[in-house]
């Protein structure tokens, strides 16, 4: 959809991420797999997983705390906090309600959604949406995931891929000429069964029986998703960018999820962009689901990859399966 109404942006941005770095070679102690084959296969080299007691609302809160001072937004200035997650602490209260009360955001509503790996993108629709009618002025959005919690270490095919994290943004008016151009989000729920937990919900409640069939950790169809993932992210930029009559030719920045290195250069030969024009983190942290894409942005604007002006893309799939992509001017 072509947004025109109030210019709304992202006034900060902040990340947490776990001290604890796993390496590949820490892997290799644990599962049949060597560096060589999960840096060729995925470009990761390392991941960021939280110790015990660490969870979904520590790493959300260190993400929306920073969001906030890099905004100059006081908490209790905060009218809406979206926090995207697949894993919460707990099915409820939300997440967004815990670091709610953490922050002392007392006059903000507070919710949880879940589109997976695109979940920060959904977030940031739903925040600019209420901005832009009005109703609120001061949006926070965080992506946040504990997915070690749900990580099958058993299985080389899944546990090479994740790693833990939280970032945020803080969206609100600004001046003209800046901010949020155009969004477009998408699903498939038919290939509903190419990435999911299956039990733990109603369906599959927890049981000895789910327990020991491994029910509780993530399933993933590796090959179907990465050919949706290729022809996602070409589709989804290029729909965004033409909202906006501009070509990927004008991005200056493509944030894409950080799912797996040798997507990202796929789609970035699709689109015929040179790869210093993506932003790419996935060889320090993993896949994080819904916490890649802020942390890849806040990296990009805290270390000045981002100037005022800029045209930054930002383009996320997942399970669902999901998809989303925004275009701004930074």
């Amino acid at each position: 959809m072509m947004l025109s109404q109030q210019h709304v942006g992202i006034l900060g941005t902040g990340s947490c991420l776990p001290e604890n770095v796993v390496t590949n070679s820490d892997l290799e102690k644990m599962v049949d797999t060597s560096d060589e084959w999960i840096v060729t296969r995925t470009g990761i080299r390392e991941r960021r997983i939280a110790v015990a007691g660490q969870n979904t609302s520590d790493l959300a809160y260190g993400a929306a705390r920073e969001a906030c001072e890099r905004s100059g937004t006081d908490p209790r200035e905060l009218d809406l906090i979206i926090v995207a997650t697949v894993i919460p602490d707990m099915p409820f209260p939300s997440t967004a309600c815990l670091i709610q009360h953490r922050l002392g955001a007392t006059r903000a509503a507070a919710m949880d959604i879940e589109a997976a790996c695109s979940g920060f993108i959904y977030g940031l629709s739903i925040g600019y949406h209420f901005v832009v009618a009005g109703t609120y002025r001061r949006v926070l959005v965080v992506g946040a995931e504990v997915l070690s919690r749900i990580t099958d270490f058993t299985d080389r095919n899944t546990c090479v891929l994740l790693g833990d994290g939280a970032g945020a943004a803080v969206l609100g008016p600004v001046e003209d000429g800046r901010g949020i151009l155009a969004i477009k989000l998408g699903a498939d729920g038919s290939r509903a069964d190419m990435l999911k937990q299956p039990a733990g919900g109603s369906r599959l409640p927890a049981s000895v029986e789910t327990v020991q069939a491994r029910q509780h950790f993530i399933v993933m169809n590796g090959r179907e998703v990465f050919k949706f993932a290729v022809k996602t992210i070409d589709t989804a930029v290029r729909e965004v960018l033409d909202e906006c009559g501009l070509t990927p030719q004008d991005m200056s920045l493509l944030v894409p999820h950080q799912a797996n290195l040798r997507i990202m250069e796929a789609a970035a030969g699709r689109l015929g962009l040179a790869m210093d024009r993506i932003a790419v983190n996935i060889d320090r942290y993993g896949n994080m689901s819904a916490a890649s894409i802020p942390v890849a942005l806040h990296e990009a604007s805290r270390d000045g990859r981002l100037k005022p002006g800029d045209l930054v893309v930002l383009v996320a799939f997942g399970g669902g399966l999901t998809w989303g992509s925004v275009a701004m001017r930074w």
